[in-house]
């Protein structure tokens, strides 16, 4: 054998054992393919039934509705879903944020309710609640036992009342109440403890002639003249000359009684 007849020989074997990986390669694909096929077909035998199941089922639900729904409306709501997919997509993620917001506001929120039920329940142990409808209680009366006239005339008189308050609430006037109120204890504290008989009409006058008591009687007469007068600073003016005759007095009189 010549060396160019060996050369062709190794030459061809190379070629064959080339063509020999190809083929190995292609029936390997081959393989496969018939493999995907296969799996293909088992899926659809398997689906089948499900489809069918589920076509059946969207035919009898579709039977149900067609009485109020068309065709061309779904289309159209399908046509407006694909369209408005971006909108749809930022409503959940609004919707998944807010979510995201209550779960980390529920701590807080549990607490101020907790909060909230303890502070009800101190007001309740103070006794907020009952004032409150004992409060109730009094609108009620005055709802019952007023009318709308009657409301519309104390409307028309509350600048007036409020002066009066506002008057009686000035420090020389709280003074002067206070002074009222205490000689008036003090003497209903001695005509408890008083045993003694009213005292006779000489005995009243011999009192009369007391600066003091003349003065008092004399400012509370021009009180009530003033009063009925209507003009209060004509009340100063009297308090203002009782007081100088009683000075005066108090002067001429011997030994001050």
């Amino acid at each position: 054998m010549t060396i160019e007849s060996t050369d062709r020989t190794m030459e061809l074997e190379q070629k064959l054992d080339l063509m020999s990986e190809q083929l190995d390669i292609v029936v390997a694909e081959l393989r496969e393919q018939r493999l995907r096929r296969e799996q293909w077909q088992e899926l659809i035998s398997d689906l089948g039934p499900i489809a069918s199941e589920a076509m059946g089922m969207a035919n009898r639900e579709l039977e149900a509705i067609q009485e109020w729904v068309e065709p061309a409306d779904m289309l159209r709501l399908l046509r407006r879903i694909l369209r408005n997919t971006n909108n749809i997509e930022e409503g959940m993620a609004q919707y998944e944020s807010m979510m995201e917001l209550m779960s980390d506001l529920a701590p807080l929120a549990s607490e101020g309710f907790t909060k909230l039920l303890t502070t009800l329940n101190d007001y309740e142990q103070r006794g907020y609640f009952e004032f409150i409808g004992a409060g109730l209680g009094v609108v009620d009366r005055v709802v019952t036992g007023y009318s709308k006239e009657d409301v519309e005339a104390l409307g028309d008189n509350v600048v007036n009342m409020l002066d009066i308050i506002k008057d009686l609430t000035q420090p020389e006037m709280l003074a002067m109440a206070e002074r009222v109120l205490d000689i008036v204890q003090k003497q209903a504290d001695a005509t408890a403890t008083d045993d003694q008989k009213a005292p006779g009409l000489f005995a009243l006058v011999g009192k009369v002639r007391d600066p003091e008591i003349r003065r008092g009687l004399g400012r509370t007469l021009d009180t009530f003249k003033a009063v009925s007068a209507g003009d209060p600073d004509e009340v100063i003016t009297i308090e203002a000359n009782v007081t100088t005759e009683s000075d005066n007095s108090t002067d001429d009189t011997p030994g001050g009684a």
